[in-house]
Formats: C-alpha cells, structure tokens, sequence
C-alpha cells in the first residue's frame, strides 16, 4: 500500500522531477491577441478573486508576494489533483519535499518581521500583562511554537494527501475482491470510494489552499 508513496525512478529520471515539472505545460499562456480565450479568461479571474480575498488585510508592503502566492497555489492544486489519477506520482506526498516548500516561505516571513519591525515581532513572544513569573516560561512557549509553524505546514499537507490516498486504495482494493465474492456488497462499495474520491478533490484544493494562507497569515504578523 505504501509502494504508491516510493520514490521511483524510470529510464535513469525520478518520477518526482516530472511530476514537479510536467504540470507547467497544462495551463494556457497569454498571446499577443485583442481578446483572450475563454479559458484564459477563466483563469486570470480565478487568480484574481484568490490574489484579492488573500491580501486584502495585508499592508500593502505585503503586495509584492502576491505574485509568489498565487503561482504556488496553482503549483500546489495542480500537483494534488493530478496524484489523484492512477498511475500517477504525487510530489506532495513527500513530508521532505513540502517541508522544503513550507521552511523558505516562514523564515522568509520571519525575518521580514525582524527587518522591519523588529520590536512588534518580539512583542509576540510574550503577550501584554503577563505576570512576571510566567514571563520566561512564555517566552519559551511562544518560541517553540513560531518554529513549529513551518513544521505543521508540512505535516498537514503531507498527512492529508497521504491519508486520502490510502483510503481509495484500501477500499478499491476491498471492492475488486468482493466484486467476486459479494457483488452487492462491492457495488456499495464503489458508491463510497465514489464519494470518498470526490471528497479528495476537495481536500486537495482546500488543503493547498490552507497551507497559502497559513503563509499570508504568518506574512501578515510581520
């Protein structure tokens, strides 16, 4: 069941270098044309609303990510839906690749804060009318917890997806064998791997999603 997660290689190229790279050629490129294709359309509103609904509250000092966010969405949702699809390799299912993705993006956050506004982000480490006992005791709290942040950005991506896809193959699995033992019991079966796989598009959109805006949020404190 855990082969699926293996890093393969085929004909001397990891699987991982083309499943990091093919995606790029799915979506449309602007040409120099008076109108543009309805798909082309489609996709720079979607890119729009995001890129507003997300900086938004962000000072617009902030702004200048917009680009960087909004192209690794896409680069996100396009890797989780296209794992979905059999025989198919799914990049994001490696805890080393999204922590790769997720330490860059907090510690450049981080030390943007300290850059700029170096007493406002040590404020955060010990919040207002602390009594002086706890004062170092929270201190070490509030430090631990800003260097988990990027640590819980990459285990939630990597646990969701992982564990979606070991539910469709166990229960693919339980249904082709019933499908000779018990075909009434199989063909349940496949209603809910139906389901279960349309819960997975949706976890896959929301889970890159919610690992964006986690960014934006930590983007916003500093």
């Amino acid at each position: 069941f855990f082969d699926q997660f293996s890093l393969t290689v085929f004909m001397g190229i990891p699987l991982i270098t083309l499943a990091l790279a093919l995606p790029w050629i799915l979506y449309p490129v602007p040409q120099n044309r008076c109108l543009d294709s309805r798909l082309l359309t489609l996709q720079a509103w979607a890119i729009r609303q995001f890129t507003h609904q997300l900086f938004t509250p962000i000072n617009p000092n902030g702004h200048k990510w917009a680009l960087l966010l909004a192209s690794f969405l896409v680069f996100l949702v396009t890797l989780n839906l296209l794992g979905i699809l059999p025989y198919t390799f799914t990049p994001t299912t490696q805890l080393s690749m999204n922590m790769g993705f997720a330490v860059p993006l907090w510690l450049a956050t981080v030390l943007i804060g300290v850059r700029h506004q170096p007493t406002h982000t040590m404020a955060h480490l010990l919040p207002v009318g602390t009594p002086v006992p706890l004062i170092p005791v929270l201190i070490l709290i509030e430090t631990i917890s800003l260097f988990i942040r990027p640590i819980a950005l990459g285990v939630r991506l990597t646990a969701n997806l992982t564990a979606g896809h070991l539910l469709i193959q166990l229960i693919s699995t339980a249904a082709f064998y019933l499908c000779f033992i018990m075909p009434a019991i199989s063909a349940l079966t496949m209603i809910l791997l139906l389901l279960l796989s349309i819960l997975e598009l949706a976890v896959a959109m929301i889970q890159a999603y919610v690992f964006v805006l986690l960014v934006s949020l930590y983007l916003q404190e500093s």
